[in-house]
């Protein structure tokens, strides 16, 4: 999860939220926060194309849609933040570390989305 500031210009990294709590952890951020929308990343083949984990994402979306009628859910093609991120982290993590890196690179690639969204993506997206 990333959240923007008040602006909405600048991401920053939130938390890594298991699927299983994931709408408990809105329903608490939508209590703290003012969020009129939330970029849902789609993790789309390299094609393009919606594979398994992709459909699993949007099946959420519309669970998360009729869960919360008042917040605009986005889906966003989320095509290479993973490895955007992983390069930002460096090199690969020692071993008892990589629980902890795989957060570090969910955290930073949760930022990029967002923060690729935030520049300019909402022209993209309204034009598709």
């Amino acid at each position: 999860m990333a959240l923007s500031d008040p602006g909405g210009t600048l991401a920053s990294p939130l938390d890594v939220v298991p699927a299983d709590r994931l709408n408990e952890y809105l329903r608490g951020l939508f209590v703290r926060e003012t969020v009129p929308e939330v970029v849902v990343g789609v993790p789309k083949t390299m094609a393009g194309e919606i594979g398994f984990q992709a459909r699993r994402v949007l099946d959420t979306l519309e669970t998360l849609r009729e869960e919360f009628p008042a917040v605009r859910f986005v889906p966003w093609d989320e095509r290479l933040t993973t490895r955007v991120a992983r390069s930002a982290v460096g090199g690969g993590p020692k071993r008892g570390q990589r629980r902890r890196a795989r957060e570090r690179v969910d955290h930073l690639a949760a930022a990029a989305m967002l923060q690729e969204y935030l520049d300019g993506g909402r022209a993209f997206e309204a034009a598709r």
